[in-house]
């Protein structure tokens, strides 16, 4: 089995603290904040924690309908949070899952936004690198959106 892994890191003046605490509300801010991207994510069993199962319904810019995916590991006090995506046209037929990986990590300053994604492939076939830079774009243009929504709603940290 093939993988495709790709890296971003985004910094911020916030603390990692506050960044983990506004995108632990990532399914209320998303689809408000990127509605072209996130129509709505649903949560169709559990309460948040690991075992949880969501449905991401993607917007119009998304070459995706619908994802779901499971949260494989929350931790707050290191600021991390991995979910795989296991069903959903986003698999592009290619994909046996998607796994995500994020950390804020603490940084003089503020924190930086730490982000890794494995394209877990059901054989040699590979997401394009034009589908990798669309993705990678759109989790940048949501990481900033999200920390716009934090600054404009600090009742949101």
């Amino acid at each position: 089995m093939t993988s495709v892994t790709t890296e971003i890191e985004i910094p911020s003046s916030f603390p990692a603290d506050k960044v983990f605490k506004v995108f632990s509300d990532f399914d209320t801010i998303a689809p408000k904040v990127n509605p072209e991207v996130f129509k709505s994510i649903e949560t169709t069993e559990g309460n948040g924690g690991v075992g949880t199962i969501k449905v991401f319904t993607f917007g119009d810019v998304v070459p995706f309908t619908s994802g779901k995916y499971k949260v494989d590991a929350v931790d707050p006090s290191s600021f991390s949070y991995t979910y795989s995506f296991f069903e959903g046209d986003n698999l592009m037929g290619i994909l046996d899952s998607i796994t995500n990986q994020i950390k804020i990590v603490p940084a003089e300053g503020g924190s930086i936004f730490k982000q890794t994604i494995v394209y877990n492939c059901k054989g040699n076939e590979k997401p394009t690198e034009d589908i990798l830079k669309v993705e990678k774009e759109i989790y940048e243009k949501t990481f900033k959106a999200i920390e716009a929504y934090g600054i404009a709603h600090p009742e949101s940290y």
